[in-house]
């Protein structure tokens, strides 16, 4: 690991051979701005959303729940919660088809909006500094936190087991993918939120070096920019 930080601390950029390089098809949304959609009516809500087992359920048929309200209650950080994206009535607690190719049931929540998209009492952080590595880990385990990943790994799961352990923590802003262009979007829109997170998983697990590593074709990405890395050596 040590000769890791010490390349890294070259500033030399490296290449590897070999891999497939699809032609880019970006240019059909990089270009949009993220958007807030319609509130739907009609909320599926699969049961399971994470790598691991599904959840307890905290709700029954007919319950009227609010945004953000958990509906399932996890047993250990593999276990994640899913919350209710509005508020409105639950209509059924029963199988549907799945948004996956293989075409099979999940268990799912119906839920009914009422349009008000009312949430829950919040309690936001003001000075994450001020909580111990596991409260956090907690709260990111409460907020039902997966990577987006194909395994959808749990977050606090995931920090958990790196914690004390990170010499290098490199925050992942490539898109394996030639259509998405999600990172990118959020990286031009979002920097000042994803440093914020940066610096939330430093606190944590106290690496030796941060990077972000970003392609060479996100050149209009601010996550780099001096404005918003300030104070975050």
């Amino acid at each position: 690991m040590a000769d890791v930080l010490s390349r890294f601390n070259s500033g030399k950029l490296w290449d590897f051979k070999g891999g497939i390089h699809p032609p880019e098809m970006k240019s059909q949304s990089n270009s949009q701005p993220l958007r807030h959609l319609p509130l739907g009516t009609d909320f599926y809500i699969p049961l399971k959303q994470h790598l691991g087992t599904t959840g307890n359920l905290l709700i029954k048929e007919g319950d009227y729940v609010l945004k953000g309200q958990a509906l399932t209650k996890g047993d250990g950080l593999r276990m994640l919660p899913v919350h209710a994206p509005t508020s409105g009535t639950i209509k059924s607690i029963k199988p549907y088809v799945a948004t996956h190719p293989s075409g099979l049931d999940e268990p799912t929540i119906h839920l009914q909006a009422d349009g008000l998209d009312q949430w829950i009492e919040r309690n936001p952080i003001d000075d994450f500094s001020t909580l111990s590595s596991e409260q956090l880990i907690h709260k990111i385990y409460q907020a039902g936190i997966a990577g987006l990943g194909g395994a959808v790994f749990p977050t606090a799961a995931k920090i958990q087991s790196a914690e004390q352990k990170v010499k290098l923590l490199i925050i992942n802003g490539a898109e394996c993918e030639p259509y998405i262009t999600c990172d990118d979007r959020l990286m031009r829109e979002r920097a000042d939120e994803i440093i914020k997170g940066i610096r939330i998983l430093r606190y944590i697990l106290h690496p030796e070096k941060v990077v972000i590593a970003i392609e060479d074709n996100k050149t209009r990405s601010h996550i780099g920019n001096p404005q918003c890395t300030t104070g975050s050596k």
